[in-house]
């Protein structure tokens, strides 16, 4: 039997973003808003202790970003139904985020119909990926391998980096030093044209083979 509403989330940065959000899905009487959170640490904190059916997560956030906050949720067997909700349409961002498990990817400067209709599809679990997103996820399953640009070295780095292990951990498996690790990390991001370790192990996940 359906649900009777659907318990949601909105994390953004934003109070304002928050706010307009919110009143959007109060237009749905199956969209209950039970919990707002300005972070990603305060998102992952509310999911530790409510079920949420769905949760409507911004991209860039200080702190933990949106990808890093929901890379940590499915990592802590969050089950809710995640719908990126950015100003980004960039197909790298895209791909990213669906890889790392949300549902559905949706622009803030989208027409507030469609916004409330797709993520209402999302929460019942009907939502299908739009042409756009389909389209940006080929072109960049198509890209060349951005692995290759790293020396034989830096892979080794990165891959010990991808397994979760520290800098000190790595410096003792690869019997290097911390900062020798440092430097490898620091030129791999550089090549990969990533900020973050996170967004590094994605590559390596989806390259790797």
């Amino acid at each position: 039997m359906a649900a009777t509403s659907y318990k949601v989330m909105i994390v953004d940065d934003h109070p304002l973003m928050i706010r307009a959000v919110e009143q959007l899905l109060c237009l749905s009487p199956l969209l209950q808003v039970v919990a707002r959170a300005n972070n990603g640490s305060e998102a992952l904190m509310a999911a530790r202790v409510t079920a949420f059916d769905l949760i409507i997560l911004d991209l860039n956030m200080p702190g933990l970003s949106g990808l890093e906050t929901l890379i940590s949720l499915r990592a802590e067997g969050c089950q809710a139904k995640i719908v990126v909700l950015t100003v980004s349409d960039s197909p790298a961002d895209i791909a990213n985020l669906i890889h790392a498990g949300a549902d559905a990817y949706l622009l803030k400067d989208s027409e507030p119909e469609y916004l409330l209709e797709q993520i209402l599809q999302t929460a019942q679990g009907q939502h299908t990926l739009g042409a756009n997103i389909q389209t940006s996820l080929e072109a960049e399953k198509n890209k060349i391998n951005p692995l290759q640009k790293l020396t034989e070295r830096e892979f080794v780095v990165l891959r010990e980096v991808a397994k979760g292990l520290s800098n000190k951990q790595i410096a003792q498996e690869l019997l290097i030093s911390e900062e020798t690790v440092k430097v490898h990390i620091r030129n791999f991001l550089r090549k990969l044209e990533v900020h973050s370790r996170v967004a590094a192990t994605l590559l390596f996940l989806e390259y790797k083979s």
